[in-house]
């Protein structure tokens, strides 16, 4: 008997993938573990439109009238803060997560953009180094790679209390990435699997916090700008207490953050967007009267210039972009298709970071397919995208009448869904209502 297709009702609570992942954990017995970042549908800057410059305000004429992008982050204490020329960095992404081609892709691509690339967990290497200008150096719960002399050598020093992705929980490198040489710089055996720990051993709370940073102050007499990263979950509390403990700057990294590894359940399930979390963050420092002067840097899902207008406008001093920064070296491009076929996977679905064996050769230290992504070509593609991107936010920096984008506001914003106007505080489009507000 041939069955009516269209009599079929599918149940909205356990739709065809929530039923294929209830049968594979019952297959399994373990939960799934993947890169890439946040798949579901959640409120982002696409909800937000800005509201160009007529007749109360004028708009500056296209590239004929200077637009300035530099800004300069970790003014509070450091000797030497860092002068970027444009508001857009490179997330820390590891030398174990990525290969050694893509750190030097990064780093060459930063140096000749003006902005800043970020080590990620496990040390430093030589080409990440040597082929960036400006290097930001992570310290995590893990310690991996930690040294005094590599703390010296950076141009900033990030310590990272969470991440979007996965606030309160650790990172995973299976043991197929741990090679002699990620082992090495990591103090690990070949080929184990590698938990990091989700908190740091030496402190656990602000007040300890403030006794790290005085130390990491004291290792790089000073220089150093000294950031705190944190995942979305708290932002005004954690905000506040990262500037209590001496932060020059803070990076806030929305749930929409990738990842090279961890539980699906984690990048699903916990955190809050990126949008409700940079409005939570600048009143933060705003009712401590340090806005501006302890640089916000806010991260996950950025993906435009557009993206970054938004960002700025909401009282971002930069952004910092990831996912977006391995998109414009091939990350998920359709090439090589028997490569993602084998992993399961087609070009744009793929998020097997952690598999070892990306079909376009940045998070793999197989070299056959490291070899595919050359530095020079890599450098190239992500210069072009990052000088797009600027493009793009002085485009609308100067449609709203802006010399600077820092002088981006939210009263150049509405929002379009009721959701992003009661999370963002700008008004919905057509009104002066902003839900939640008298």
């Amino acid at each position: 008997m041939s069955v009516d297709r269209r009599t079929l009702r599918p149940s909205a609570a356990f739709s065809p993938r929530i039923l294929a992942e209830i049968q594979r954990a019952a297959d399994q017995g373990v939960y799934e573990i993947r890169g890439f970042g946040t798949k579901r549908h959640l409120p982002t800057f696409d909800d937000l439109v800005f509201l160009g410059a007529s007749m109360s305000r004028y708009p500056l004429e296209g590239y004929r009238e200077a637009c300035g992008t530099n800004v300069t982050l970790g003014t509070r204490f450091a000797k030497k803060p860092i002068e970027l020329r444009i508001p857009i960095t490179i997330a820390g992404m590891s030398f174990g997560a990525l290969g050694a081609n893509a750190k030097e892709s990064i780093g060459r691509a930063c140096t000749e953009m003006g902005t800043s690339s970020t080590t990620g967990d496990g040390g430093m290497t030589e080409e990440e180094r040597q082929s960036s200008k400006t290097l930001v150096y992570q310290v995590l719960p893990s310690r991996y790679g930690m040294s005094p002399d590599e703390l010296r050598r950076a141009d900033a020093i990030e310590v990272v209390v969470g991440q979007g992705a996965k606030p309160g929980g650790g990172g995973v490198l299976l043991g197929l990435k741990i090679t002699e040489r990620v082992a090495a710089m990591r103090d690990l055996p070949v080929g184990i699997d590698q938990r990091s720990a989700c908190r740091h051993p030496d402190w656990t709370g602000p007040d300890d916090l403030t006794i790290k940073i005085r130390e990491l102050r004291e290792v790089t007499d000073w220089e150093k700008p000294i950031f705190v990263k944190i995942g979305a979950a708290r932002p005004q509390y954690d905000v506040a207490l990262a500037v209590k403990a001496g932060a020059d700057a803070i990076v806030l990294d929305g749930m929409q953050g990738g990842t090279a590894a961890t539980q699906d359940v984690f990048i699903e399930h916990v955190g809050i967007p990126t949008l409700p979390a940079t409005r939570m963050a600048v009143e933060a420092l705003q009712e401590l009267d340090m806005h501006r002067k302890v640089q916000l840097v806010v991260s996950g899902g950025i993906r435009s210039g557009a993206d970054v207008a938004k960002a700025l406008a909401l009282g971002a001093d930069a952004v910092s972009i990831g996912t977006a920064a391995l998109v414009a070296l091939g990350c998920n491009k359709p090439v090589f298709v028997d490569d993602y076929h084998a992993l399961g996977t087609e070009p744009g679905y793929c998020q097997n970071c952690d598999s070892g064996r990306c079909p376009v050769g940045i998070t793999t230290h197989e070299p056959e397919l490291e070899a595919r992504l050359k530095p020079e070509q890599g450098a190239r593609w992500l210069k072009n995208y990052l000088s797009v991107m600027v493009q793009e936010l002085q485009t609308i920096a100067r449609a709203c009448g802006k010399s600077h984008v820092l002088n981006l506001e939210p009263e150049d914003l509405a929002a379009l869904t009721i959701e992003a106007a009661a999370m963002a505080c700008v008004p919905l489009a057509g009104t002066d209502w902003i839900p939640g507000k008298s």
